[in-house]
């Protein structure tokens, strides 16, 4: 055997060695990608976040109804040196003058208070604020929602590429022993004198194009595991295999999903949300037409101790406590205008919106209807890639006998062998087209999150 020869059997057999390693790889389902893109995606991730920062702005502690209450304390202290000279030498009564002197003459101030303010009623402001951001809060849910179900649709489009890319793998492997093992018939028909060696190399001619081909095959499936490493935040160089059987939901299925598309679409829910909180906008700009009342309370506390002085030479203490309660009413009888500006745009908006909603809604009809005959006509191309499969799987076999019995040429034999592993890497191509078609199928009509993959 020459040294091409040699090189290669050898290079079959280091891919067939490989192909020996992934079989005894880990095996992710498709169940375990959901779980682990549900725990670990990033975009998933900040969703997540986004509803908890919502859920936090619909609680009663950022409503406006429970009252404020703030404390105040001061420390004050001073000290005086004084000196005091009178005028003359002499008293009245004639005796001598004396300086008036003051030294380390200290004071001290002290107070403190509590403050309480309420709003008993607003003109209803922070009811409707209150109940929208309940409904926004019903918004972020559904934007989260609509985030998982890209990300899973992205998901199972690289989880479906690396399925196909396995049993593409698996076909390009068998045509590669097929082409071995005419190779080596070449080989010995050659010896015997009963072919030429133009059927030797054309048989290394096809062994080589078909480790090649398995080889980029092999190198695009590593890169995608790479890419469903990304979204499921997990080892890049971890090796894994994946689930290649593939369950459609039954037409009937379908169909009911799709007459409870308008009740369950991801986007339609938003567009009413969003109506929602328009309509919320409008009763809260209407309040400013509506008093405010306030209700106050106060504690306070003031201790004053003044230092003597020339005339008051004891030390004087004042110690003071109070009380208090307010009610205060203000209405805005009129504020030039803004509030009925307010109002008004409120409900242009609001309108806006159902318009808005109208749109979805028809656009959300066109594509469930456009993803359910792209689906059923990929349902029914890889039906037929089915069919073909098998039909040129008994060609393949009836062309391998008449070749080994001599009455076909290789090359009559190697387009036998093209045209079965065509018909299988397309039928391949056709099931997972199909079935992510399914999954986009599901997302519009709402029952992506609710069926097994």
């Amino acid at each position: 055997m020459n040294i091409e020869n040699r090189t290669s059997i050898s290079c079959f057999l280091w891919i067939l060695f490989i192909c020996t390693i992934n079989g005894q790889e880990k095996l992710i389902t498709k169940d375990d990608v959901v779980a682990l893109a549900l725990e670990n995606n990033f975009g998933i991730k900040v969703a997540k976040n986004q509803v908890i920062i919502a859920d936090n702005n619909a609680s009663i502690l950022n409503s406006g109804y429970l009252p404020t209450l703030t404390g105040n304390a001061s420390a004050n202290y001073q000290r005086d040196d004084n000196s005091i000279e009178f005028p003359g030498q002499f008293t009245n009564d004639g005796a001598p003058r004396e300086d008036a002197n003051l030294y380390k003459a200290e004071a001290q101030n002290y107070s403190t208070s509590l403050n309480a303010s309420y709003v008993l009623f607003d003109g209803l402001n922070r009811f409707y604020n209150y109940k929208q951001l309940k409904e926004q809060y019903q918004l972020t849910e559904l934007q989260a929602r609509e985030t998982i179900e890209n990300t899973i649709v992205q998901l199972f489009s690289v989880y479906f590429e690396l399925a196909r890319l396995s049993e593409n793998e698996k076909v390009l492997q068998q045509t590669l022993e097929i082409s071995t093992q005419r190779f080596k018939r070449a080989e010995y028909a050659f010896e015997y004198g009963q072919s030429t060696k133009l059927d030797i190399l054309n048989a290394q001619v096809d062994i080589t194009n078909d480790s090649i081909n398995l080889l980029n095959t092999q190198q695009q499936l590593a890169n995608t595991k790479r890419d469903l490493g990304v979204l499921i935040d997990q080892d890049l160089n971890q090796d894994f295999k994946v689930d290649t059987v593939v369950e459609f939901i039954p037409k009937l299925k379908i169909e009911e999903y799709v007459s409870e598309a308008n009740l369950n679409n991801v986007a339609l829910l938003q567009a009413e949300r969003n109506l929602a909180i328009n309509a919320y906008d409008i009763k809260v700009s209407k309040s400013g037409y509506l008093p405010t009342i306030n209700l106050t309370g106060a504690y306070g506390w003031n201790l004053n101790q003044s230092a003597a002085s020339v005339f008051f030479p004891g030390t004087n203490s004042n110690n003071t406590r109070d009380f208090g309660l307010g009610a205060s009413l203000r209405w805005n009888l009129f504020d030039g205008g803004s509030t009925n500006v307010r109002v008004k745009n409120a409900k242009i908006a609001y309108q806006n919106q159902e318009l808005l909603k109208k749109q979805v809604a028809l656009e959300v009809n066109r594509d469930i209807k456009n993803a359910q005959g792209v689906y059923e006509n990929l349902l029914n191309i890889y039906q037929i890639q089915e069919q073909n499969v098998i039909t040129n799987t008994n060609n393949f076999e009836r062309s391998k006998e008449q070749f080994q019995l001599g009455r076909i040429t290789s090359i009559e034999f190697r387009q036998a062998q093209i045209n079965l592993l065509n018909a299988q890497t397309n039928k391949n191509l056709a099931k997972y087209d199909a079935k992510l078609s399914e999954l986009q199928l599901l997302q519009l009509i709402g029952q992506l999150l609710n069926v097994a993959f």
